[in-house]
């Protein structure tokens, strides 16, 4: 071991001593588990939540992407669409600042974010030397247009160029993949740069010995304030274990060495919350439950298309049939017994946090309803409706199991094809599954990632459009959402798109995941997130001053 990792080590190991005693109590310090630790610290690799959650404190975009899924200013402190949307104007703040990094030519104190920052970040994500996982950002802009569609003017001013207008790509530009890196950084630490990230975030890396540890200190340059003034961040460190004993993060959580703890795990969901997916009384005066819709669907998929063997003349294509079928879904039964009060039921496809989407309700479970749906189809009792087949996996026996019995209710008959993920994948793609279990994930944090679903020219199997769902106004609306740069006139659309899909119901809705912490109760200035990104430039333990 040299002189430098032996220094390093000795550290850690300090520290993480401190973490059974009396730094573990440190308002000054945050402390988190990351058990399946971390493989890079650059945001051209951040393709998972594990890196995402610390290269956001490391680093800025030109944009970010706020709680309410609402897209702020960051690097860039306005912006303006030109040219009917085929162009994105961004101007940059002139106090945002790199981290100082005495060991890199240039960056001994420090220097101003500009342009060609931005630029040569995002030119990375195309780099094969790079092999970054995030060049499908960029997917929007016009190759042909100058700089391969982005271009920096001068200092403070970088523009983009689209092959045509859309509106969510500001939400590409607030993912962690299109954050700012220092040029000479990369320069200078070449592959290298994974462990010595430099952007111009909140924070900036103290130390991290892979496997056991990484320390975070502020970042002195970092430009944003409160509203009282403040220089942001509060905390003067973040401390994050990588131990991959999930019962462990449990214990440390509880005993006051953690300060938060994400997800839900065997090790110990049943512990921490009660069957509606309350947090157990034993640990109210400890920790707090917080959770958010997250942007996930998981829905059941009704092939609607008439012209294909696996459909053509079934009672399915019948939207009373299809909505006698949602209302005998007792969601709320699913969510509560199945996933343990895990997961958000719904009957609405898009997630109720995405802007402009209508409120969350409460699902309705009516069989009396769905009986004279059926009925007024000509399907009294189920009569002549030919027993169903729903296509699912393994994974999910349990919830085609509980749909196959409250269906029963209506007098159908279903049966269950479980099949391996491949295999019902490519019966899905290639319309032979009638009914089918499927869930969807938003790639970015705009309704149109998840209403693009149902449009004609996504028809599976060149698209994701599975159902075969078929409507010339859901079309048009869409084509009138992307082609305007007025925001309420493209949300006002979505919203009537998304009724589009509730009423026809190509898709069941079942409920969407959520994103679940558990926070120590002494922690505040807390924000959790419907995309699960980490923020902790407000949070603090102690009272502020």
């Amino acid at each position: 071991m040299n002189v430098k990792h032996s220094v390093i080590w000795t550290l850690g190991l300090a520290l993480l001593i401190g973490c059974g005693g009396e730094a573990s109590r440190d308002p000054r310090v945050f402390r988190y588990n990351e058990s399946a630790g971390l493989q890079s610290l650059d945001p051209a690799h951040a393709r998972t939540l594990e890196p995402m959650w610390v290269v956001d404190q490391l680093f800025d975009g030109l944009v970010e992407l706020a709680a309410d899924l609402s897209i702020r200013p960051s690097v860039a402190e306005r912006w303006w669409w030109e040219d009917g949307g085929r162009r994105a104007v961004f101007v940059l703040r002139e106090d945002a600042r790199f981290a100082a990094a005495p060991e890199v030519p240039g960056l001994a104190d420090g220097r101003r974010v500009v342009a060609e920052d931005v630029v040569f970040s995002l030119n990375r994500l195309r780099d094969p030397e790079v092999a970054s996982s995030g060049g499908w950002i960029l997917e929007p802009l016009d190759g042909a247009a100058p700089g391969g569609g982005m271009e920096a003017r001068g200092a403070d001013t970088v523009v983009f160029h689209l092959r045509e207008p859309f509106p969510p790509f500001l939400g590409l530009l607030a993912t962690a993949y299109a954050n700012v890196v220092a040029p000479e950084a990369v320069a200078h630490f070449g592959r290298d740069f994974r462990a010595h990230p430099v952007g111009s975030g909140p924070f900036k890396l103290k130390w991290w010995v892979e496997d056991v540890a990484c320390v975070l200190h502020p970042n002195e340059h970092y430009w944003e304030r409160d509203a009282a003034g403040r220089k942001l961040p509060y905390l003067e460190a973040v401390h994050i274990d990588f131990a991959s004993d999930m019962g462990a993060e449990f214990q440390g959580l509880v005993q006051g060495r953690y300060d938060f703890m994400s997800g839900l795990h065997a090790a110990y969901l049943e512990e921490l919350l009660t069957e509606g997916g309350d947090l157990n009384g034993a640990y109210s005066g400890q920790i707090r439950l917080e959770t958010v819709p997250f942007l996930k669907t998981d829905y059941i998929g009704v092939l609607v298309d008439p012209d294909l063997p696996t459909s053509a003349g079934h009672p399915l294509l019948d939207p009373r049939v299809r909505r006698a079928l949602s209302l005998a879904t007792d969601r709320k039964a699913i969510a509560t017994h199945l996933r343990r009060g895990a997961v958000l039921p719904t009957a609405r496809f898009t997630p109720p946090t995405l802007p402009g989407m209508p409120p969350y309700a409460p699902p309705v479970f009516d069989l009396d309803s769905a009986r004279s749906l059926l009925a007024s189809a000509g399907h009294p009792d189920g009569t002549d409706i030919p027993p169903l087949t729903l296509s699912t996996t393994s994974d999910y026996t349990d919830l085609a199991a509980a749909l196959q019995h409250q269906w029963r209710a209506l007098g159908l008959e279903v049966a269950i094809d479980v099949l391996s993920p491949g295999t019902q994948r490519e019966r899905v793609a290639q319309g032979e599954a009638l009914l089918f279990r499927k869930s969807w994930l938003a790639d970015y944090p705009d309704a149109e990632n998840f209403l693009g679903l149902f449009l004609q020219r996504n028809f599976a199997p060149a698209g994701p459009n599975y159902t075969h769902y078929a409507n010339d106004a859901f079309d048009a609306l869409y084509a009138e959402a992307l082609g305007t740069d007025d925001d309420s006139t493209r949300l006002a659309a979505y919203a009537t798109m998304d009724a589009l899909v509730a009423h026809d119901l190509p898709v069941i809705p079942l409920f969407h995941d959520r994103v679940t912490h558990f926070v120590r109760n002494d922690v505040q200035g807390w924000t959790i997130h419907p995309v699960n990104r980490l923020d902790l430039r407000r949070v603090h333990k102690a009272p502020l001053h």
